[in-house]
């Protein structure tokens, strides 16, 4: 009698579950390849970037001799001079539109932040008389202008015209910078103001010595978008000032570097004959570069408040 064999069943061992990562994908440890393609990518972005900055200062450095060499824009130094800047800056139209530039850009910086402040922290309150209607227009002028020739009809009312005045009030308030701060005071913690009304702070104390204190991220943000609009504006001069003297210096960039004119007594005195004077590209790059210092200056001090102020203010849903 046969007895069969009873074959046992194979077994298979499971497959092991492939153990994930707790961390998400973006809170990982970087790879060495993605590290460098990384860096890689930013040295050419800042190439990009300081590459035709490097070539205005070198052409505004640079003699009429080296320009002509080098077919225009002078990348490597040669014969280097400053007497493009001793020219600009000998007391002539480029040195009296930067007098203009800072005036108004101090000023209207100085003006525009105090009252879009005000207007945000009389907005912030939920119980200020009419804020909502008044937060509506502000709204509404976010999307809708009254237009050009409507503008220049009250600044003309007004006797603006060929008036450092006309540079500033017509422009001294943005809606989106009055929202910021707006949004921003909104989020203080409504304790600390009422227990500084209960011990009997006004509300302009308490604007002062609480809020501002608190917001001082926001506050140089808006001052610095104030301040790079006042500087870069060329458009409401061209419509409002017709006397030369009184040109900002983004204007006289435009008018003498953009479109090909010659600054007044460029290369034409005895002083001019003596120092060696240059004129045409290198003139020009100078004032570009005089144009761009402040911003430059100013801004590294405000980056540091720039991101923090920015998402504090934002306006979320």
């Amino acid at each position: 009698m046969s007895t069969a064999t009873i074959s046992e069943p194979e077994t298979t061992t499971p497959a092991r579950p492939r153990r994930r990562s707790k961390r998400p994908v973006w809170d990982e440890e970087p790879s060495l390849l993605g590290t460098l393609g990384k860096g890689i990518i930013l040295v050419l972005i800042s190439l990009a970037v300081l590459y035709p900055l490097w070539m205005i200062v070198i052409t505004s450095l640079s003699t009429n001799a080296a320009v002509t060499r080098a077919g225009g824009m002078v990348s490597v130094p040669d014969e280097l001079t400053l007497a493009a800047y001793r020219q600009i800056l000998s007391g002539g139209i480029v040195t009296q539109a930067t007098l203009v530039s800072t005036f108004v850009t101090g000023v209207g910086t100085l003006l525009s932040t105090a009252v879009s402040i005000l207007a945000a922290y009389g907005l912030s309150r939920p119980n200020s008389l009419g804020h909502r209607p008044i937060l509506f227009v502000f709204i509404v002028t976010m999307f809708f202008g009254a237009g050009m020739i409507p503008t220049y009809l009250v600044v003309s009312g007004l006797g603006l015209i060929d008036n450092l005045w006309s540079l500033i009030l017509p422009g001294a308030v943005s809606a989106f910078n009055v929202l910021l701060l707006r949004n921003f005071f909104m989020q203080i913690e409504p304790a600390i103001l009422e227990a500084a009304r209960i011990d009997g702070a006004g509300e302009w104390r308490i604007l002062t010595r609480i809020v501002l204190p608190m917001s001082k991220a926001v506050i140089a943000v808006v001052a610095l978008f104030y301040g790079v609009g006042y500087w870069n504006a060329f458009f409401n001069a061209m419509l409002y000032i017709n006397d030369n003297t009184l040109w900002p210096l983004q204007l006289v960039l435009r008018s003498y570097v953009l479109q090909g004119a010659t600054l007044p007594g460029s290369g034409t005195g005895q002083v001019d004959i003596i120092e060696g004077a240059v004129t045409g590209l290198p003139v020009k790059m100078a004032v570009v570069v005089l144009a761009m210092i402040p911003i430059l200056i100013v801004y590294p001090f405000v980056q540091r408040h720039f991101t923090k102020g920015v998402i504090f203010g934002a306006v979320k849903g």
